[in-house]
């Protein structure tokens, strides 16, 4: 099974309902959501509809980073130290806890997970993404997880201790590890080390993704857009897709 989607809204819900199987939301990621309004969009989505969501900010970023002054957490930065980087501190697990109740008001399978390229393959950076991750168990859902940065050898020894999938951009680089469920995010352009966000797909880049994903598939899928025009070349690449099946 292959889901193609978006990451955020890019039109209403209604008709994004009506069009895709799957979103990703990544307001989740800049400060904790509003409960009441998660089951909303739950309530108002069709039954076959997936959910998932990006981890908040508190578990992966460190203070340092800009986007904590959208989290609506005021002296956020005495939070230094304690939060981000998969620390195991009691602030970070109970932002943990916090997703864990997303996940099931959203009944997600799959809950997502960026980390900064600051967050280096290092040893103690290492040591708190095993403490971490064997801290939290196994769950109902499973963790699709974008390291950036980091040695192949050390995200594929997580991923198979853990159960993890990892998350990387098919249009920029193929799978090096062979999970049952594969999760890619499309972010646009890469320039010297740089993501251009504001870029278009050709329509020959997307039949070329197309065939990758279907290589590459083994149980399940997902494709999401994450780049200014995702809304396009997710429909767009939708229309291959079935045409390749075809």
């Amino acid at each position: 099974m292959i889901k193609v989607g978006t990451c955020g809204f890019p039109i209403s819900r209604k008709r994004y309902y009506a069009e895709f199987k799957v979103i990703e939301l990544n307001n989740t990621f800049y400060k904790i959501p509003d409960l009441e309004w998660l089951k909303r969009i739950k309530e108002e989505s069709p039954k076959d509809f997936e959910f998932t969501f990006k981890v908040f900010q508190g578990i992966t970023h460190d203070v340092n980073s800009p986007t904590w002054k959208k989290s609506n957490i005021e002296n956020y930065i005495n939070l230094k130290g304690k939060v981000g980087y998969l620390r195991n501190t009691e602030e970070i697990f109970n932002f943990w806890k916090i997703q864990e109740e997303i996940a099931k008001i959203l009944e997600s399978k799959i809950i997502v997970m960026q980390l900064p390229n600051s967050f280096t393959d290092n040893k103690e950076n290492i040591k708190n993404a095993n403490e971490f991750f064997n801290s939290i168990g196994n769950k109902k859902y499973r963790i699709a997880i974008e390291f950036r940065g980091w040695k192949k050898e050390n995200i594929i020894r997580l991923c198979e201790e853990f159960n993890l999938i990892p998350i990387l951009d098919i249009s920029h680089e193929d799978p090096f590890y062979d999970s049952d469920i594969k999760y890619y995010r499309l972010h646009g352009k890469y320039e010297n080390s740089r993501i251009i966000y504001k870029y278009h797909y050709s329509a020959e880049e997307l039949k070329k993704i197309a065939e990758k994903v279907l290589k590459y598939n083994k149980f399940s899928s997902y494709v999401m857009f994450n780049n200014s025009y995702m809304y396009k070349n997710a429909k767009e690449f939708l229309e291959i897709l079935n045409n390749e099946v075809l």
